[in-house]
């Protein structure tokens, strides 16, 4: 499979297009920006068949009714338990969906940020590394504002869900907070020498315009404090006596943050 990002609206925002490169079939991947998308489908000679919604928020459903408009029979997928605009398939926990004829698509309830935020596992037949679109849930270095859910439901999608995919598994998030996430992450490990890195290379990236997207699981376990949760010097930081309680403090620090 093929993985293409398109940025949309904002610099900060991705859609994705995952290609099944045996068929040129494609899932469009929170296509708010319509025509963008479309536009990348055609420069990869791609055919978008369906939608993948992580949640209702509008720079992510916002573009799935003029998708339906623009594209005769595609399909919307989207979280059962979330509003989601246009939405034509409903999916719940551990749904799986078909791409062309190698690439499959295992649906994953990460709530919190809503309460019906899916995020999407693919993984091809054909071997390879697989890749994990998480939304507003997980993202390099952080996670989500708790908007509609509470700290014990992001620590389960986070660092129960997420954290239990494999370790190579690409993370592919909605938008591009790395910089600002790595600069409070180091302020809650000021030693960790993997964020430091990772902050220095982010900085550079973000210096000539380059993503720091794709992360992958394994280096979100060792740089993203929302997954690290469950380490005792992380707790003593927060003076929390819970990796759930810690995960609160966590957020609501970032929240102060206004970022």
């Amino acid at each position: 499979m093929k993985i293409v990002p398109v940025q949309c609206f904002e610099d900060d925002r991705y859609s994705y297009l995952i290609i099944d490169e045996s068929t040129r079939e494609a899932a469009a991947v929170d296509p708010a920006d319509t025509e963008k998308v479309l536009q990348a489908a055609d420069a990869n000679a791609a055919e978008i068949k369906i939608v993948l919604t992580t949640h209702h928020h509008h720079y992510h459903a916002g573009g799935n009714e003029k998708m339906k408009e623009m594209v005769p029979g595609v399909r919307v997928y989207g979280g059962a338990l979330d509003d989601v605009e246009g939405c034509t398939h409903g999916v719940q926990d551990g749904d799986t969906i078909a791409l062309g004829a190698y690439t499959t698509i295992t649906c994953l309830l990460t709530p919190c940020h809503t309460n019906g935020h899916i995020s999407y596992f693919v993984s091809s037949k054909e071997g390879g590394q697989p890749a994990v679109f998480t939304g507003d849930t997980l993202f390099a270095g952080g996670c989500g504002k708790f908007f509609e859910g509470t700290a014990e439901q992001m620590y389960e999608s986070l660092c129960k869900t997420l954290a239990a995919l494999p370790k190579l598994t690409l993370v592919y998030c909605a938008h591009e907070y790395t910089v600002k996430n790595l600069e409070f992450g180091s302020t809650i490990e000021p030693d960790n020498v993997r964020v430091k890195e990772k902050l220095e290379w982010a900085r550079q990236q973000r210096k000539f315009n380059l993503p720091t997207i794709p992360s992958t699981i394994e280096d979100e376990l060792e740089t993203n404090p929302f997954l690290r949760v469950d380490l005792p010097k992380i707790q003593d930081k927060l003076e929390s006596k819970s990796p759930v309680e810690a995960l609160k403090k966590l957020r609501q620090l970032k929240d102060k943050n206004l970022s």
